[in-house]
């Protein structure tokens, strides 16, 4: 465990440095926009790109030519530069101008993830007098992060956002169709899981523990005891997700979307979204499924406390394989499900990226600005 833990965090430092110098050209163009706010992003299209396109597009739909996005912020000089997490600001600390403002977005993270998060989380700290502002997307982590002593005046707490202009719930003719697109057979339960769970971006299998791919498995195996169950996966590295549903049983179909639109199909076909993650910022999937009309079962962690009323709007447990499995199939069973679907699209609402971009603007960047 603690070997892939500090795999994990390994990564996560090469893949912030990485922005890097490789496409910094390409980066050049995007860091000469005039905008006063700066966003610095992956390039890899997931979830930090995500998040800093949406703020930006978010905030100049309210106010034209406030935010940038950039894969270089080393070309900055007197805006404001938001890193997209605590690994990029840590990856880019030493080559950004002093001229600057920094923000960053601490997205999760905590020492018993191992000894290489610990070393991170130390050297963050150490950080800290540097920055202006950290946004965090949950109650956990501002919590977590005060406890540490970080300035509660540094800390702002936004969540991450979703579009439910998009993530729509289906009528019955959507849902059969969806289904019918991804094979779902019938009596079936489709479960789904649309994240990023191995380490790299190769065949995933390394599995990364904090995303909790073997809880998903076991949970689900567990699940398929009682009903047959297909497992709907998206996203990169699900190597050991797809090795441990063959053992176990369970069929399943794996598809990488080259368009993020497509997401709302998937959810669509779903009879149950299943998050199992030991650790979370987000995860984004709670706020999708939750907007496009899909029950959710999760762990107690990241947003999901903040959005999850156990029976009320969804499922919320424990980490632990039996406690998701058997929550899942009695959230599955309750007569009053569609008011749970109901309950959640409304709860949901408040992470609408309009009114997440208008955090930023108002909480962050333009205090920031005016300063």
């Amino acid at each position: 465990m603690l070997t892939t833990a500090r795999t994990v965090a390994r990564e996560a430092l090469r893949s912030a440095a990485a922005a890097s110098f490789a496409v910094s050209h390409r980066a050049g163009v995007l860091t000469t926009d005039p905008a006063p706010v700066l966003f610095a992003i992956e390039p890899q299209d997931w979830a930090i790109r995500r998040l800093g396109e949406s703020v930006r597009d978010g905030v100049n739909a309210r106010r034209p030519g406030t935010v940038a996005t950039t894969l270089a912020p080393h070309r900055a000089f007197d805006r404001v530069v938001h890193f997209g997490s605590q690994y990029m600001w840590l990856g880019w600390r030493r080559h950004a101008s002093r001229s600057n403002r920094f923000v960053t977005s601490f997205l999760h993270g905590k020492p018993e993830d191992g000894p290489e998060v610990a070393r991170h989380i130390d050297a963050f700290l150490a950080s800290v007098p540097d920055l202006d502002r950290i946004v965090v997307s949950n109650t956990i982590v501002h919590q977590r992060l005060s406890d540490w002593g970080v300035p509660r005046q540094k800390l702002v707490q936004i969540p991450l956002g979703v579009d439910t202009d998009l993530f729509t719930p289906a009528d019955t003719a959507t849902r059969a169709a969806a289904r019918r697109r991804f094979a779902v057979p019938d009596g079936h339960l489709c479960i789904g899981s649309f994240q990023k769970d191995g380490v790299g971006w190769g065949d995933g299998m390394i599995p990364k523990p904090i995303k909790g791919p073997d809880l998903f498995v076991d949970a689900v195996a567990r699940i398929h005891q009682r009903r047959p169950v297909y497992v709907l996966l998206t996203g990169p590295a699900r190597g050991f997700v797809k090795h441990g549903l063959a053992a176990a049983g369970v069929p399943c179909h794996h598809e990488y979307l080259d368009d993020y639109r497509d997401l709302v199909t998937c959810y669509h076909a779903l009879d149950l979204y299943l998050m199992t993650s030991r650790e979370e910022g987000g995860p984004l999937a709670i706020m999708e499924s939750m907007a496009a009309g899909t029950p959710v079962a999760s762990t107690a962690v990241g947003m999901a406390p903040d959005l999850i009323r156990d029976g009320v709007t969804g499922a919320a447990t424990g980490i632990d394989a039996t406690a998701l499995a058997d929550a899942a199939i009695a959230l599955l069973a309750r007569e009053d499900l569609a008011n749970v679907v109901a309950a959640a699209r409304d709860a949901v609402m408040v992470t609408d990226w309009r009114r997440v971009a208008e955090r930023h603007l108002t909480d962050v960047y333009a205090p920031l600005l005016a300063a």
